[in-house]
C-alpha cells in the first residue's frame, strides 16, 4: 500500500473510532508543575451521547477560516484537527492527504475549491469549522459559509500582510457583521514582519488590530510567542515528541529572559491596555477607579474580558502569531477561538425570535452523493432538527421528509438522533431544497411567526404573510466567463443535462443556459479555473468526456443618451381583442449602480392594477436580459413608465409583449455602449523581472495604479480588461521563470473605447 494512502486510511479509521466510540472525550490541557504543557487526545472522561450531540449553546463556536490563496488556511485547519484529537497524523497539502481538501482536484492542485465543514471539541467546547477557498473563482464558497457563521479567523502570510483576496473575504465578513481574529501565519519565514503585517491590516483593511502576542525569535529562529494578556512565554521545542508541536513549554516571563524581549513585551502590554481602555468604557472605568496608580497591575482575567467585549462589538480584531506548517502557535489560537469569538446565542438574529422554539434553519450548501442523493447543509437558528420528520421549505412552498441527520466531518459523516439550535447539520432526503432556502417545521409555524412579526413591526400585510419570516439567502455573483459545452454523442445529452443540473444545485455561481439560436448549451462561470474544474468534475464524477468551446467574456451593455418611445400592440384572438399602448423613457445612470431599475410616473402607477404592474415589470426584465448591440444583459439603465393605456379585457401577456417592443425601440434610439469587465490585478515579482511584466501588461491594455516594495520583491497593482487575461498564468510563469505570483478580482464594468468596441462588434459578426 502506498505510504500516503496508508496514512489517509489510518486517519480515517482513527477518526471513525473517536467519533463512534467516544467523541466522547473532553480534551483537556494538562499542565505540569514543571511548566510543560501537553495537549492530549487521551480521554479524561466520557461524555454522554446527548452531551456530545447537543452541547450547551454557550459552548458552541461556528467559525470559518478565510484568507488569500496559499496563506495557510488548510494547514492551520489540519493542525487544529490534530491537536484536538480528531486526527492521529498530521496531514499535508503538498502530500494531498488533508481532511478538508478531499476532492481529487484539490489534492492534485494543492488548493481549496469547496468549503468543507468539520466538527471537533476543544476544552469542553464544540467547534464547527468551515475551511474556505482563497481563490477568487470560488468566492461564493466563502460568501455562503460566512452567511451562516458566527465568527471567523483571517489567516495572513506574515511576510506579505494583506493581499488581494484578503480584502475580498474581509469585506464579505464585514457585510455579515462577523467578529474576526487575525492569525499571522508563517512567522518562520525570513521575510516575516510583525510590524509590516499590523500596518497592512490597519491601512488596507481599515481595521483596528489588537496585538495579543509577541513572537519570540525572528525567521528561522522563531520558537514561540509571549501572551500579552498573561505575560506567559510559550516555547515549542520540536526536537521532542517527534516534532509535532503537541508539547510546548509555558512559563511566566522573568528577569533572566532577554532584556530586549522584556522591554518589547512591557511596551506592547502597556500599549494593549491603553488601546483596550480607549475601546471599552467598562475597562477604562476599572483602570481609573482601581488601578490608576499602576495600570500593569490589572488582572489578566479583566483584560481578557475587555478584549472579548471589544471583539464582539467589532471595535477591534485580536492578532495572534504562529507557524502552522512548523506546528507552532495553533493551540493558543484554538484557545482564542473559544475565548473571544461569540457563541450562537450572542449573535442577534431579529427574524429568528419570531419562531421562538419552533424549527428555523437555513440551507447554505448542497452536495450530491451517489448513494444517498442530495446532502443539504443546514444552520439551525432555533428549535430542534430530528430525522424521519417532515419539514416545510418556505421558498419552494413544499413539504419534504428528512430521512437522516448527520454531523459533517469533511467527506466522512456520523449519523445522530437530533440536533439543537446553534449547530450545523447535514441532512439526507431534502430533494428540492437549494442554497438559500429557509426550512421550518411546518406551514403553521411559519404562519405563527408571520403573525408575531406583524404584531411586532406592522409590516406583515405589506409584504405578504411569509415575507418577513424568510431568512435572507446567499448573494450569488454574476458569471464573467462563458463557453459552449457539448457531449461526445447525442446519446449522452441527457446524462450531461443531469450532471449540469446536479452541479448547478451544488454551485449556484455556475449558470447553464441554452442559446435560442444555435441550440447549444452554454456554461457560465466565475473564471477560467472555475470552468476548468467543472469540466474535470463532469469527466471524473459523471463519466462524460465533454468538449468545451473557446472561453468568452460576459460583456454587458448600457445606453448613451436619454430616449423616449411609444408603441401600440393590437391583436385579436378569436372574439377577444387586445389593445395596449405604452410610452416609456430610458436613461443612463451610474454604471456602478449595477442592476437596472424600473419606475412608474404617478399617473401611470395609479391607473394600473397590481397584476398589470407585474406584467409591465416582466416585460421590462426580459428586455434587460438582452441589449440592442450584442444581446448582452443591460447595466446602468433606468426606465420610467410614463403611460400604459389598454382596452378592457387585454391580457397581462399582451402588456408584457408591448412593453418589450417599446423598450427595444427606446434602446435603439438611446444608442448602445458595450461594457467590459475590468479586473484588479496584483502581481508580486522580483525586481529583475519587473520590466518584462510591465511590458506585457501594456500590450494587454493594462493601467498601472501603483508599484510597491515588499522586502526584496515588487508588488504591481494594475487594472486590466478580463478579455486580455486569458492564459495569463502561463505567460507570467514564462516571463519570470516561475518567480512571480498574481491574483485577480473583478473591479468594475467599464465602457469600451470606440476602437476596441468596433473590433469586438466585427469579431462577433464574423468579419474578423
Amino acid at each position: 500500500m502506498h505510504v500516503g494512502t496508508f496514512y489517509t486510511f489510518n486517519r480515517m479509521i482513527w477518526g471513525r473510532y473517536l467519533l463512534l466510540t467516544a467523541r466522547l472525550q473532553n480534551y483537556r490541557c494538562r499542565v505540569s508543575y514543571h511548566t510543560r504543557r501537553h495537549y492530549s487526545f487521551l480521554p479524561d472522561d466520557v461524555k454522554s451521547l446527548r452531551a456530545v450531540v447537543n452541547p450547551d449553546v454557550s459552548k458552541i463556536r461556528n467559525i470559518g477560516i478565510m484568507a488569500h490563496i496559499d496563506a495557510g488556511k488548510t494547514t492551520t485547519t489540519e493542525r487544529m484537527l490534530y491537536y484536538s484529537g480528531y486526527t492521529r497524523a498530521l496531514g499535508d497539502v503538498d502530500d494531498g492527504d488533508t481532511v478538508t481538501d478531499f476532492m481529487a482536484q484539490e489534492r492534485e492542485r494543492g488548493i481549496t475549491i469547496q468549503s468543507a465543514a468539520v466538527t471537533f471539541d476543544w476544552k469542553s467546547h464544540r467547534i464547527n469549522l468551515i475551511d474556505t477557498p482563497g481563490h477568487v473563482d470560488f468566492t461564493l464558497e466563502v460568501e455562503r459559509a460566512l452567511r451562516v457563521l458566527d465568527g471567523a479567523v483571517a489567516v495572513f502570510d506574515a511576510s506579505a500582510g494583506v493581499e488581494a483576496q484578503t480584502l475580498t473575504v474581509w469585506r464579505q465578513a464585514e457585510k455579515h457583521h462577523i467578529p474576526c481574529l487575525c492569525f499571522l501565519n508563517k512567522m518562520d519565514k525570513p521575510a516575516a514582519s510583525l510590524s509590516f503585517s499590523m500596518e497592512s491590516i490597519r491601512q488596507k483593511l481599515k481595521a483596528n488590530p489588537v496585538l495579543l502576542q509577541i513572537p519570540v525569535g525572528r525567521g528561522r529562529d522563531f520558537t514561540g510567542v509571549v501572551d500579552l494578556i498573561t505575560s506567559q512565554k510559550l516555547i515549542w521545542k520540536l526536537s521532542s515528541a517527534g516534532g509535532d508541536g503537541r508539547l510546548f513549554e509555558s512559563a511566566p516571563l522573568n528577569q533572566s529572559d532577554e532584556p530586549d524581549l522584556l522591554q518589547e513585551v512591557s511596551e506592547a502590554r502597556t500599549a494593549l491596555i491603553e488601546q483596550v481602555a480607549d475601546l471599552d468604557d467598562e475597562f477604562a472605568e476599572l483602570l481609573l477607579t482601581d488601578f490608576s496608580d499602576n495600570f500593569d497591575a490589572v488582572p489578566s482575567v479583566k483584560l481578557q474580558e475587555a478584549v472579548r467585549r471589544v471583539t464582539l462589538a467589532r471595535k477591534g480584531v485580536p492578532v495572534f502569531c504562529g507557524s502552522s506548517l512548523k506546528n507552532k502557535g495553533v493551540q493558543p489560537l484554538l484557545d482564542a477561538i473559544i475565548s473571544y469569538l461569540p457563541a450562537p446565542n450572542e449573535r442577534h438574529h431579529d427574524l429568528v425570535r419570531w419562531y421562538k422554539d419552533d424549527l428555523c434553519a437555513l440551507a447554505f450548501k448542497v452536495l450530491h452523493d451517489k448513494q444517498r442523493g442530495p446532502l443539504v447543509f443546514l444552520r439551525i437558528y432555533s428549535g430542534t432538527l430530528k430525522p424521519q420528520t417532515a419539514v416545510h421549505n418556505i421558498n419552494r412552498n413544499s413539504i419534504e421528509r428528512m430521512s437522516r441527520l448527520l454531523v459533517p466531518f469533511a467527506d466522512q459523516h456520523v449519523e445522530i438522533p437530533s440536533m439543537a439550535a446553534g449547530n450545523i447539520a447535514l441532512t439526507v432526503g431534502l430533494k428540492q431544497t437549494v442554497t438559500g432556502d429557509t426550512i421550518v417545521s411546518s406551514k403553521a409555524s411559519a404562519a405563527a411567526a408571520a403573525r408575531r412579526a406583524h404584531t411586532d413591526s406592522g409590516v406583515g400585510k405589506k409584504h405578504g404573510e411569509h415575507a418577513t419570516v424568510v431568512l435572507s439567502g446567499v448573494e450569488v455573483p454574476d458569471p464573467v466567463f462563458f463557453c459552449t459545452i457539448e457531449p461526445p454523442t447525442m446519446a449522452k445529452q441527457a446524462d450531461l443535462e443531469n450532471a449540469l443540473n446536479c452541479l448547478q444545485r451544488e454551485d449556484p455561481s455556475l449558470k447553464v443556459r441554452v442559446d435560442p439560436d444555435s441550440g447549444q448549451t452554454i456554461l457560465c462561470g466565475m473564471g477560467e479555473l472555475h470552468i476548468e474544474i467543472i469540466h474535470d468534475r463532469i469527466r471524473r464524477e459523471y463519466g462524460i468526456e465533454t468538449h468545451l468551446g473557446p472561453l468568452q467574456v460576459a460583456y454587458r451593455e448600457t445606453v448613451l443618451h436619454k430616449a423616449t418611445a411609444t408603441d401600440t400592440l393590437d391583436r385579436t384572438f378569436g372574439e377577444r381583442r387586445h389593445v395596449v399602448t405604452v410610452e416609456l423613457e430610458v436613461r443612463p445612470v451610474d454604471m456602478t449602480a449595477g442592476l437596472c431599475d424600473v419606475a412608474f410616473t404617478e399617473e401611470a402607477g395609479g391607473q394600473l392594477s397590481q397584476e398589470m404592474k407585474e406584467a409591465v415589470e416582466n416585460g421590462m426584465h426580459s428586455s434587460y436580459l438582452q441589449g440592442p448591440l450584442l444581446g448582452y444583459p443591460l447595466q446602468g439603465v433606468t426606465t420610467l413608465i410614463q403611460s400604459v393605456h389598454m382596452e378592457p379585457g387585454t391580457s397581462p401577456a399582451m402588456v408584457s409583449a408591448c412593453v418589450s417592443r417599446c423598450m427595444l425601440k427606446a434602446l435603439r434610439l438611446a444608442g448602445g455602449q458595450v461594457l467590459e469587465p475590468v479586473m484588479s490585478l496584483e502581481v508580486t515579482v522580483g525586481e529583475g523581472y519587473l520590466g518584462s511584466v510591465l511590458g506585457d501588461l501594456a500590450q494587454r491594455r493594462g493601467t498601472v495604479r501603483d508599484i510597491q516594495s515588499r522586502h526584496d520583491d515588487k508588488v504591481l497593482l494594475a487594472t486590466v480588461p478580463l478579455a486580455e487575461m486569458m492564459g495569463y498564468s502561463t505567460v507570467l510563469r514564462t516571463l519570470t521563470s516561475g518567480n512571480a505570483t498574481f491574483s485577480l478580482e473583478l473591479d468594475m464594468y467599464e465602457a469600451m473605447n470606440v476602437h476596441d468596441q468596433n473590433i469586438l462588434l466585427k469579431r462577433m459578426a464574423g468579419l474578423l
